[in-house]
């Protein structure tokens, strides 16, 4: 069992070819994503945008508490892991992609999707996963 201190300066231990295999998707992600606001602009842009963003803003979410440096604030832990597992923004896509007119109809929302799977990608890649419930990382 590590301490704390040692939790502290340690991302996630997931092996290098998982987390390869998040950057690989991450990497194809990121050029989807990208030609999507390339193709749509407008609102395709600012919403992409946001859904890269939009999952750290759960840091917000109950950030009041005592925690130590690394450590999530046990209020923000639950907000926090609920938009960092990519099965939201699969079923996001999923229910955007159904409820399309036709081609291109819904491209904004299936973009912030998009963009909210490579944030997810990108994060597991670089280590950071989900959080214990008292805010470590796993």
């Amino acid at each position: 069992m590590t301490s704390p201190a040692a939790r502290e300066a340690t991302r996630s231990s997931t092996p290098v070819a998982v987390r390869a295999a998040w950057a690989l998707l991450g990497a194809f992600l990121l050029v989807w994503v990208v030609f999507e606001m390339a193709k749509h602009a407008g609102w395709v842009i600012p919403l992409g945008v946001l859904g890269f963003i939009a999952p750290d803003l759960s840091f917000f979410v109950g950030a009041s508490g005592p925690h130590r440096h690394g450590q999530l604030p046990r209020g923000t832990v639950g907000a926090y892991n609920l938009v960092h597992r990519p099965f939201g923004p699969l079923v996001w896509m999923t229910v955007v992609a159904l409820l399309a007119d036709g081609p291109g109809q819904n491209a904004a929302p299936f973009t912030f999707g998009l963009a909210w799977l490579l944030h997810i990608a990108l994060d597991r890649s670089l280590g950071y996963g989900l959080r214990t419930p008292d805010g470590w990382q796993r």
